[in-house]
C-alpha cells in the first residue's frame, strides 16, 4: 500500500501481514480518489472500520483538515497511529478504539459533522444496513457531505436510509463503492 497523491505521494504505508485486515486495494483507492475532488482542504473526515487508515491517510495527504478514525481493534489502532506518525499527520487525526455503532452514537453527542465519511465494514457480515441506518439516524454528514461505502457485490445497499440517498455505484471486481449524499442535494465538492 502507498499514498497515491498529495503531500505524502509515493510514501509506503505499514499494513498487516496475512488476511486479518482487508485494506482497500490500490486500484480501488485510486479509482475512488479520482472521483473525489483532488483538493480536500478543509474537509473533516470520518473513517469507520478504519483498519490501516489507508483511505483517511490519502485524504489527509490531499489536505483534509482533520480526521477521526474508528476501529475496535487495538492492533489496528496501533498500525494507524504508526502510519499517521510516519507521514506527519498525527496532529490532524484522532484514533478511537471502540465498536463502530457505539462510536457513531458518541460522535453524534458531540454535534460534530463530517464532509467525507468512509465506511468499509467486513464483507458479508450484515453491517451495511445497520451502519448506514445508524449514521442516518445521528445525522453525522454535513449538508453537502459524501459517504462512501465499500462493500461486497454480494451485499445490497438500499437506495435510501433516512436522509441518506444513494447517488452512484461503481464496481471493481468483487468490490462495490456506493456513494451517498443527503436527500435533495447533489454530490458536489465542498464549497461549490
Amino acid at each position: 500500500m502507498r499514498v497515491i497523491s498529495g503531500t505524502a505521494k509515493g510514501r509506503r504505508l505499514k499494513s498487516f501481514p496475512g488476511r486479518a485486515v482487508r485494506p482497500t486495494a490500490d486500484r480501488v483507492k485510486e479509482a475512488l480518489f479520482n472521483i473525489l475532488p483532488r483538493d480536500l482542504s478543509g474537509y473533516r473526515v470520518l473513517d469507520l472500520f478504519a483498519g490501516t487508515g489507508n483511505l483517511t491517510l490519502e485524504a489527509l495527504s490531499r489536505g483534509a483538515e482533520d480526521a477521526c478514525l474508528i476501529d475496535q481493534s487495538q492492533r489496528a489502532a496501533k498500525m494507524i497511529r504508526a502510519n499517521l506518525l510516519a507521514l506527519g499527520f498525527s496532529q490532524r487525526a484522532q484514533v478511537r478504539v471502540m465498536p463502530v455503532l457505539r462510536a457513531i452514537r458518541t460522535l453524534a453527542g458531540g454535534e460534530k459533522k463530517f464532509d467525507l465519511v468512509f465506511v468499509d465494514p467486513p464483507y458479508d457480515k450484515g453491517w451495511v444496513g445497520r451502519v448506514l441506518e445508524a449514521i442516518a439516524g445521528e445525522a453525522l454528514l454535513t449538508e453537502n457531505g459524501v459517504l462512501i461505502l465499500e462493500h461486497s457485490t454480494r451485499e445490497t445497499a438500499q437506495g435510501r436510509y433516512g436522509p441518506l440517498e444513494l447517488r452512484d455505484q461503481r464496481c471493481y471486481g468483487s468490490t462495490l463503492l456506493s456513494f451517498f449524499g443527503n436527500v435533495g442535494l447533489g454530490l458536489t465538492a465542498k464549497g461549490e
